[in-house]
């Protein structure tokens, strides 16, 4: 790989959205901290700064950029104000939107796109299940014909651990619609809020609360044939990508850490001298330094992969590589900070007690490795 893996518009975009971060979300940081959701301004403002436009094409208001680049810049930067925001744009705009611009019909593109672009309408994703996880094979929720030969569909089930949860306004949502056929069964719907049946509840999380994670009942559901949006494999790719993104969401963190840790090592002294004078604190913040570029590279690699215009799969092993990394250093930063850090990585004044807990989130979240 390179070693300059940004160009000029790269960086120019990173500082659009640094400024964003600072002068939009950082006054608003202890509101939304507080009330674990993200207030409609904030994601209008992102909206018309053009930050969830980036993969939609030119036509539905969008940028059409075909460069995964520019989405982990983006998740970098604000997974450094913090996490909980960054999985909420995520899960919106490089998660699910990407879904509706390649596998919807021109009416869904329509219909949805422009309002996703503006933040208008925020999207969410319904994969994983109380009883199965990610597992596709062991998916409970399930999709039938409507008796009445409309073509509808008529789906059941619940989905947990669902960002936007309280928020989203569609929700693509996973279903068996083939008993028989096992994890390649499974379906893709649009799932409008209000729709008769379908219920939201709290689902609340160690980390990443802001983001303010729900559950999804969904008790007779009726939605359109014409919402049917994808397939098995489809599904498959859409949990790809949400584990690309909590890597890029591990990076941006990370990286607070190491700025935060370094500057504390070197302005804290302790018997006289800097304690980043002692060669296990300054060797503990190599790794750190270390473990991140290791995971930040894996993670560029992986969304090369998928900007390359092969099948989706063609990205499999590598997003596997990045998230592996996450999930083994990622919670190891976090856990080091806190221990170099003190009492001080253990009260709510510094904000490292938080990064602990969203790191600690991307190991587990949209499946475990463990299994």
């Amino acid at each position: 790989m390179p070693r300059n893996i940004y160009d000029e518009d790269h960086e120019a975009f990173r500082a659009s959205a640094r400024e964003f971060v600072e002068r939009t979300l950082a006054p608003r940081a202890e509101e939304m901290i507080r009330d674990h959701v993200i207030a409609r301004d904030i994601w209008l403002e992102a909206g018309k700064q053009g930050f969830f436009g980036l993969t939609i094409p030119e036509e539905f208001g969008g940028a059409g950029i075909d460069d995964y680049r520019f989405n982990a810049i983006f998740a970098e930067e604000i997974s450094k104000f913090t996490a909980a925001v960054a999985s909420c744009f995520g899960i919106h705009s490089d998660v699910t939107a990407p879904y509706i611009v390649s596998l919807g019909t021109e009416e869904q593109k329509q219909k949805y796109l422009p309002r996703v672009a503006t933040g208008e309408l925020i999207l969410s994703i319904g994969m994983t299940e109380p009883s199965g996880g990610s597992d596709l094979a062991n998916l409970k929720s399930t999709a039938v014909k409507a008796d009445d030969g409309s073509g509808d569909w008529i789906l059941n089930g619940s989905k947990t651990f669902i960002t936007n949860g309280h928020q989203c306004d569609v929700a693509v949502v996973a279903a068996r619609t083939d008993p028989s056929k096992g994890a390649k069964g499974i379906s893709l719907f649009l799932v409008e809020a209000g729709t008769e049946g379908l219920k939201v509840s709290d689902d609340p999380a160690m980390g990443v609360r802001a983001s303010h994670t729900g559950r999804l009942h969904l008790e007779n559901v009726e939605v359109s044939a014409d919402n049917l949006l994808g397939t098995s494999e489809d599904a498959l790719d859409a949990i790809r990508r949400s584990r690309l993104a909590w890597a890029a969401l591990a990076c941006g963190t990370g990286r607070a850490v190491l700025d935060q840790v370094s500057q504390y090592v070197t302005e804290r002294k302790a018997f006289g001298e800097p304690i980043g004078h002692r060669q296990a604190v300054a060797f503990t913040v190599a790794n750190i330094a270390i473990e991140l570029d290791g995971m930040r590279l894996a993670t560029l690699r992986a969304a090369a992969r998928l900007d390359s215009g092969r099948k989706p799969e063609a990205a499999a092993e590598a997003i596997a590589h990045a998230r592996a990394l996450v999930t083994k250093y990622g919670a190891q930063i976090g856990s080091d900070a806190v221990q170099l850090l003190g009492g001080h990585g253990f009260v709510k004044e510094f904000d490292n007690e938080r990064w602990y807990r969203d790191l600690r989130g991307a190991g587990v979240l949209e499946g475990t490795l463990l299994v």
